[in-house]
C-alpha cells in the first residue's frame, strides 16, 4: 500500500455505526474492565493516551518511515523534550543560523543546567568535527535552514555523530517527510512542527519526534510526553489527521508554485537575491538535489534591494500574500524576519521569508508586481 493510501487510512478506527469519518474521543478517562484491574480498551487516561493522538503518531511514524513517534502539544515542547533528555553538563552543536526559538529555550530555561552549545555552519561538514567536545551529546540540524536556506549534508553529519556516538536529530519541518526522509539518511530522530505543512491550513498548533528505533531516549521523552503532559488535545490530533490525508496532495502543489515564483522573482527589479534550494545557481543545489526527494519544498527567501524600509514597502503593497508569523499554510505568507526575531537577530535587514501557498501561481505573481 502506497504512502499517500496509508496517510488516509492508517490509524483510523471505527465506532459501532461504522462511521467512516474517525470519531473525536475527548473523554479524559477509560472505564476498567469486569475485573476492575484491566483496561480492555488498552486506554486509561488521556494524559497518557488518546486513541486519536495513537492514530495520529500512527500516520506520522508511517510518513518518516520510523519506529515510533511521539505526539506534542507544539514544536518547541518537542524540542524541549530532546533538550531535557541529555542531562545537566552537556554541550550541543546547533546551526548557526537555527531557528531562534530553540536557540532561546537553551538561553533562557537552561541556564542553571549547565547545557553549552557551539553555533556552526552545518553545511561545513569540518567545522562540525571540530566543534565537538568530550560532553557534546547531541547535533541538531536543520535543513533546509530558516530562514536562509543553507542546506546540511544529512548523511555526512549522520556518519560523524554516530563514530562518536552522538545523537542527531534533523528539524524536517521546511523539507517535510514528503520530501525529505532524515531517518533513511542515519538520523536518530526526525521533528516536525506538525503547526506547518502536516497541519496545512494555520489552525493547529503541535509537533512531533519520529525515532529511528526505539530506545533508552525514545522511552525517556515518552515518559516527559506522559508524565509532563505536553499532549495535543484530541480535536487537535483529529484535525491534524483529517490534514495529513491531504498532504500528499497539496505539497507538490507548494513546491510547483515556489519554483515558478522563484525564478520570477530572479528577474523582479526590486530583488536583489533569490534564496531556493531549487535554482540551479544556488550553492546548495547539487546537495539538495541528492537529498531532497521529487522537489524542493514551498519555502524561500529573498533580499529586497534597498533595505528594510523598501522590503516593507514591498509587502505593504500585497494583497493575496498575507504579512504574517508561521509557513505551511495553504495561503501563502511573507514575513519581515529580522523584526520579529529581534535585537539579536542573525537575519538580514532587508530579507523577507515566503511561504508560497497552493493559489493559482499567476495570482501570486501578479501580486510581487514590478
Amino acid at each position: 500500500m502506497h504512502s499517500s493510501t496509508k496517510a488516509i487510512h492508517l490509524g483510523n478506527f471505527e465506532e459501532a455505526n461504522g462511521a467512516i469519518a474517525m470519531p473525536i474521543v475527548l473523554s479524559t478517562t477509560f472505564e476498567r474492565g469486569e475485573d476492575q484491574l484491566s483496561f480492555p480498551s488498552g486506554y486509561l487516561y488521556s494524559r497518557n493516551d488518546n486513541p486519536n493522538r495513537n492514530a495520529l503518531e500512527q500516520k506520522i511514524s508511517m510518513l518518516e518511515e520510523g519506529a515510533e513517534s511521539i505526539a506534542f502539544s507544539s514544536g518547541m515542547s518537542a524540542t524541549l523534550a530532546v533538550f531535557q533528555s541529555l542531562g545537566a553538563g552537556s554541550h550541543i552543536i546547533l546551526p548557526d543560523d537555527m531557528y531562534y526559538a530553540g536557540k532561546n529555550i537553551l538561553q533562557r530555561l537552561y541556564a542553571q543546567w549547565n547545557i553549552s552549545f557551539s553555533e556552526v555552519d552545518m553545511s561545513n561538514l569540518e567545522a562540525v568535527k571540530n566543534a565537538i567536545l568530550p560532553n557534546t551529546k547531541l547535533i541538531w540540524i536543520e535543513t533546509p535552514s530558516n530562514p536562509m536556506l543553507k542546506i546540511t549534508d544529512i548523511e555526512g553529519i549522520a556518519k560523524i555523530a554516530k563514530a562518536r556516538n552522538i545523537l542527531t536529530v534533523c528539524d524536517n519541518t521546511w523539507a517535510t517527510p514528503y520530501f525529505q526522509k532524515p531517518l533513511v539518511m542515519g538520523i536518530d530522530i526526525s521533528m516536525n512542527a506538525t503547526t506547518k505543512y502536516l497541519a496545512g491550513h494555520s489552525d493547529i498548533l503541535g509537533g512531533a519526534l519520529t525515532f529511528k528505533e526505539k530506545n533508552n531516549t525514545s522511552e525517556f521523552i515518552k515518559d516527559f510526553q506522559r508524565l509532563g503532559g505536553a499532549v495535543p488535545s484530541p480535536f487537535d490530533c483529529w484535525l491534524l489527521c483529517r490534514s495529513i490525508s491531504t498532504f500528499h496532495a497539496r505539497m507538490p502543489i507548494h513546491a510547483n508554485n515556489a519554483m515558478i515564483l522563484a525564478e520570477y522573482l530572479t528577474k523582479h527589479p526590486k530583488i536583489e537575491k533569490v534564496i531556493y534550494p531549487g535554482l540551479s545557481n544556488n550553492k546548495y543545489h547539487e546537495i539538495a538535489k541528492n537529498q531532497m526527494i521529487g522537489g524542493f519544498g514551498g519555502m524561500m527567501s529573498v533580499l529586497v534591494k534597498g533595505g528594510q524600509k523598501e522590503a516593507l514597502n514591498l509587502v505593504s503593497k500585497m494583497k493575496i500574500f498575507k504579512h504574517a508569523t508561521s509557513l505551511g499554510g495553504v495561503e501563502s505568507l511573507i514575513e519581515h524576519r529580522k523584526s520579529v526575531e529581534g535585537i539579536h537577530s542573525n537575519s538580514p535587514e532587508n530579507l523577507l521569508r515566503i511561504s508560497v501557498g497552493i493559489e493559482d501561481v499567476r495570482d501570486l505573481i501578479e501580486d510581487f508586481g514590478d
